[in-house]
């Protein structure tokens, strides 16, 4: 049993998923958005950081999973980006949780089958997988996929070792 933590990162807007693995199994806890509302940078930071401090203290995950930077056309955009995803990894470092980074097309093969998805499709996998009632929020379902990769990258990494049992890094 392991609860991850999904943070999809942005200065204005921060998907969170909670998902916990129970073998195979992969079960819903809870997601949303971390709204930063309109103030300059550093404020919003502050939001974030405060926000996933909470999330980690509330849900005590054991793992925490965030989506790489991609480099866009905006450059200034990006900049911010990588700040807020900054400010997230901090906070899960500050609670000793280990970080593991994934590229969006990563993220889209694991969810979706094909890294060249749209956000309607990983809304939908999303839905179907984590069997919600209704389609989740894009930025909400995105934090919740970077989740289930992590949790479809452990459990491939545990079989391929051969391992029986994997509990909080030891094996069985």
């Amino acid at each position: 049993m392991a609860i991850i933590l999904g943070i999809d990162p942005g200065s204005r807007l921060t998907g969170f998923g909670v998902i916990n693995t129970v073998g195979q199994r992969i079960e819903y806890i809870a997601s949303g958005c971390i709204r930063t509302g309109a103030g300059d940078l550093a404020d919003r930071l502050k939001v974030i950081f405060e926000s996933v401090t909470q999330l980690i203290e509330l849900h005590c995950p054991q793992q925490f999973a965030i989506e790489q930077v991609f480099m866009g056309s905006n450059a200034s955009s990006a900049l911010k980006l990588g700040q807020a995803r900054g400010v997230a990894i901090v906070a899960a470092s500050m609670q000793n949780l280990p970080v593991h980074e994934y590229a969006p097309r990563t993220i889209k093969q694991a969810v979706v089958g094909t890294g060249a998805a749209d956000k309607e499709q990983v809304q939908h996998m999303v839905q179907r997988l984590l069997k919600l009632p209704g389609i989740p929020q894009a930025d909400a379902a995105d934090a919740l996929a970077i989740a289930i990769c992590h949790a479809h990258t452990t459990a491939s990494l545990i079989s391929q070792a051969g391992l029986t049992q994997f509990r909080r890094g030891r094996s069985r």
